[in-house]
Parts: C-alpha cells; structure tokens; sequence
C-alpha cells in the first residue's frame, strides 16, 4: 500500500477540517447583519417607491423579495467571505469591485423576466455605490467579530 507523505519543502501548515459550530461562528453574525441590512434597505426603497418587487413570495403580506432577501442574499454573501478570506489585498479589491459592478447587471436580467422594477428616477450605478459600500462594511464587519481566528 502507497502512502502520501507530506513535502518538507512545502511551507503550507497542514489542513484542518473546521467543525459546524465554528464554521457558523464565523459567518453567522456577517450573514445576518447581510439579512438586516438587505430587508431594511429593501423595506426603505420599497417605501420610497424608488423600486418594487412585482413578482415575490407572499405579496398581500410582504412588500419585497424576501426570496432574495433570506436566500439569495445571505449565499451571496457566505460565498463572498469565503472568497474573500482567499485572496491577497488585490484581490479583496478587486472581488469587491467586481460583484458591485455586476449587480446592477443582475438587477437588469431580473427587470427583464419581470421581478424587479425601478421608478424612473432611478440609475443603475446607485446599485454599484450601494453594493460597493455594502460589502465593503459586511466584510469590516466580519473581521471585526474573527479577529481571534
């Protein structure tokens, strides 16, 4: 039987399986702050009449998406952790950017197939600048409660 054997030249500390309640002790309190921040935003522009939800799940009790908001949003952020934990400072920039610039074009998609709408005043870079500033404080926000890890 062949066994593996670890390279000496191989600066890597071994691998190490995290168990579940760490793993939700990580990311819990981001994803959630995610789910607040997304529901209040989402309540606040919905009243303002600045964009709506034609589509959504339960529409004589909610206003908005909470599909989006209780699903969608939180994976898309527990991926962008994970990810973010990955790479250098660049590519934290650069990952940041790159997912602010590309919601606006996902909020187009989903105007198309009829499950969002803008009023007329608004500009689709407002959604770049608020999901820059969003993920921006999601992440601040998780490294401020991991700093012992």
């Amino acid at each position: 039987m062949n066994t593996v054997k670890r390279s000496k030249g191989l600066n890597l500390p071994p691998w190490q399986k995290k168990s579940l309640p760490f793993l939700i002790k990580e990311y819990a309190p981001a994803v959630l702050l995610a789910i607040l921040l997304g529901t209040s935003l989402d309540l606040y522009f919905v009243g303002k009449n600045m964009y709506m939800f034609p589509i959504r799940p339960f529409p004589e009790v909610f206003s908005i998406n909470i599909a989006f908001t209780f699903v969608g949003l939180p994976t898309l952020v527990l991926v962008y952790l994970i990810k973010m934990k990955q790479v250098n400072k660049w590519g934290k920039v650069g990952i940041t950017l790159f997912l602010s610039l590309l919601m606006p074009i996902f909020e187009r998609f989903s105007e198309l197939f009829g499950l969002f709408e803008h009023s007329s005043d608004w500009k689709h870079i407002y959604s770049s600048y608020g999901y820059l500033v969003f993920f921006s404080f999601i992440y601040l926000f998780y490294l401020l409660t991991n700093k012992e890890h």
